[in-house]
């Protein structure tokens, strides 16, 4: 990679791996586990990942706002004062005068909702249901400029090395995307250096392989195996949770990732939940769309506004997959 974003990218990068140690660590601990108003799980990982990465941010880039998933209100109740302390007792393994002050405040400067021509979306654990199972989780930061994102890293902590997936050891992958200059990945627990990775170049859609949610009520897996038997797919899709997904399709584990509105619902999909996979796949050689073969749109605050679903490829087959989609959905 070229020098453009140096900083930015290395103080990206840098956050999100230790960002993954600390989750590792609250996941060996077993931390607590709290209920958010709409019902999703949060834990003392999503707050402490938050807030380690926002400082980060915060000391290099003071100016930039920050878009993330989780703010400090839950942490600030009284009920919750055990899980705090241990928000705090994690994130002051990496800063060790962290407080409770400190910390709040650091996972705050993550609630910026307005729309900037530069700005930082992250997903401190995307994937929390996988992070509680003991399964797939992402942790995710992406700078968006423009409204198109820019520099991205994305930490699988439990993501295998696709040359070595059978060794548990290998688990640990982090990648770092720079927009037009490519996506390198990085084992997690050795000093190896950055290596380049690309998508699949494969151009026949029934040697593709899909990769989808682990939970069927993220996406409608009804409508994504019709465009499968459309395309002559027979592979068994790839289930996993998270951004992950992004990471396995830019690295040509598989081919085609789709994240299709399920039918009777509105939902509109979250930046924090796209932007650093989004140009990880782009960068390393794939496409990524909405349903409609429209790009991304960063500009609406949280929300992909101008956009429904995600369909992701590795390139050469994308307007194959769009003309099965449309076709299935007709």
């Amino acid at each position: 990679m070229s020098t453009s974003y140096e900083r930015e990218r290395t103080v990206a990068f840098e956050a999100v791996q230790a960002a993954a140690e600390l989750c590792e660590s609250v996941r060996d601990e077993k931390g607590e586990v709290l209920q958010k108003d709409d019902r999703t799980p949060v834990t003392v990982a999503d707050f402490g990942s938050q807030a380690l990465i926002c400082r980060a941010l915060l000391a290099a880039f003071p100016d930039d706002p920050v878009i993330a998933e989780e703010d400090s209100s839950a942490l600030r109740n009284p009920d919750n004062t055990a899980v705090r302390d241990q928000v705090v007792e994690h994130v002051r393994a990496h800063h060790e005068n962290a407080g409770p002050e400190g910390v709040h405040t650091w996972i705050d400067h993550g609630t910026a909702r307005r729309y900037s021509d530069r700005f930082w979306t992250l997903d401190p654990i995307d994937g929390t249901k996988g992070f509680v199972r003991g399964d797939q989780y992402a942790i995710a930061l992406a700078l968006i400029e423009e409204g198109t994102p820019q520099v991205a890293a994305l930490c699988c902590p439990h993501l295998p090395n696709p040359l070595d997936a059978d060794d548990p050891d290998s688990r640990g992958q982090a990648f770092l995307a720079v927009r037009g200059e490519g996506t390198v990945r990085r084992p997690l627990h050795d000093e190896a250096e950055p290596a380049p990775i690309d998508t699949s170049d494969t151009t026949d859609p029934s040697a593709g392989r899909f990769t989808e949610s682990f939970v069927s009520s993220h996406s409608s897996h009804d409508l994504a195996a019709e465009v499968g038997d459309r395309l002559g797919i027979t592979a068994d899709p790839i289930r996993i949770d998270s951004q992950a997904k992004y990471a396995i399709v830019a690295g040509g584990t598989a081919e085609i990732y789709l994240r299709l509105p399920r039918p009777g619902t509105d939902y509109t999909e979250r930046i924090w939940d796209h932007a650093a996979g989004a140009l990880t796949v782009e960068a390393a050689g794939g496409t990524v769309t909405d349903i409609h073969g429209t790009p991304l749109t960063f500009t609406h605050g949280p929300l992909l506004k101008s956009n429904t679903g995600v369909v992701a490829t590795n390139g050469p087959l994308h307007d194959r997959v769009l003309e099965a989609l449309e076709a299935a959905s007709a």
